[in-house]
Formats: C-alpha cells, structure tokens, sequence
C-alpha cells in the first residue's frame, strides 16, 4: 500500500515512545524490530537513518526520524484522532513550545546527567537547559495549574513530553514531584499507553538485552 505505516524500532529504546503515539493513532502499521549493532547498521536500514538509529517511521515515500518529529507527524497525518491543534488554533503555541522543549532541554539534561557531566555557574548559559534548577522551573511551569500540555485536552505533546517525565523520574536524572507523579501516572494510565508497553515488554522479554545501547 502506498500509504502503509512501517515503524522501525527496538523494545529498549525512544521507540517506546513513537509506539505509545502509534497506539494512540490507531491507525493500523507494520512493526520492523531491529538489533543494535546487526540489522540497524545494516546498508537496508541505513538507507531509512543514515545515523543508524532508531525510531524511525515511513509513511508511504516519507521518512520520519526522531521521536518528537515522529509524534508530531503523526498528529497532523491523522488530525481526526484529534491530537494535535488545528492549524490557526493559538494552542499550536504551547504545544510546539513544551515538544521542543522536551526534544532539547530535557534529552540534553538527561544525557548530561546520565554521562556525568555537569555545567557550572559559569558553563549554564552554553547549554539549552541550564542546570537542574532550571529544568524543573520549565517542566513546573509546563504543567502548572493543569491536567495536560493543553489544559483539559490530552495530545501528542504529552505523549512525548510525558514519556520524558515518566523516564527521568525512573531513572532519577529527574526529580519527583507530586505534580510531576500525578501528571505521569494519569496520561501512562490510558489505554494506548497500557497497550503499547505490553506489546514492547514482550518484545523485550523475547529478544532478551541489547548488546549495546544505541
């Protein structure tokens, strides 16, 4: 089919996330599952990310990369899904504002803290999240006085900012908050959600751990 969804992915990766958001789509695709440092470096592959990583998405002739370009894709491929404001609603704001967010200052912090590194005083302005102060004033304020990103209407933006939170939390490059705890455990808690970890958990169970991280 022309406009066949396959999805590129491995259970122990940010393909969790796209997986959730495919979940949620509900729109029907097929799985590619692939081995770090095998399939996902091979020539076939790298024709889809020459970085040799995943998630990746195609869309018929279109390749998406990236988990939050992925989410947000998607939301505008299928808009009757409703997880993305339409074109010319001010929501649109807020909603890419708190994505990229999610894409540069929270993946950069987490990685940051995850290697060791820390920025100085003096360091804090080079980097796109500061220090952890920072970081947590934006995420506060990403959430405050609110259920979701957009306020009452859950979308793609808390599936990807969402997963964030949950994952920093988890791994404590995050700290947790009751705001932070109550917002993960209310969007992790929906149907897609649920389906989409166990579909990855049992992958995972199957395939056993990665060779290496990627």
């Amino acid at each position: 089919m022309s406009d066949e969804l396959v999805f590129y992915t491995h259970p122990m990766s940010r393909g969790r996330i796209v997986r959730w958001m495919m979940e949620e789509v509900g729109q029907p695709y097929r799985t590619e599952v692939l081995e770090y440092a095998a399939s996902m470096k091979s020539p076939a592959y790298l024709a889809i990310n020459p970085m040799g990583k995943v998630p990746a998405l195609k869309h018929g002739d279109t390749v998406v990369t990236e988990a939050g370009a992925i989410c947000a894709y998607l939301a505008d491929a299928f808009p009757a899904v409703g997880l993305a404001p339409p074109l010319g609603d001010k929501r649109r704001g807020p909603y890419f504002r708190w994505m990229f967010f999610a894409a540069g200052p929270v993946e950069g912090f987490m990685g940051a803290r995850a290697l060791g590194v820390q920025a100085g005083p003096d360091q804090k302005r080079m980097v796109g999240w500061g220090d952890a102060e920072d970081l947590t004033k934006g995420l506060e304020t990403a959430l405050a006085g609110r259920d979701y990103i957009l306020g009452d209407t859950f979308s793609a933006a808390d599936v990807y900012f969402g997963s964030h939170i949950g994952w920093g939390m988890q791994f404590g490059s995050i700290e947790k908050r009751p705001a932070f705890e109550a917002y993960y455990a209310r969007i992790s808690s929906r149907p897609a959600a649920i389906r989409a970890r166990e579909i990855d958990d049992k992958l995972m169970a199957e395939m056993g751990p990665p060779q290496m991280a990627v």
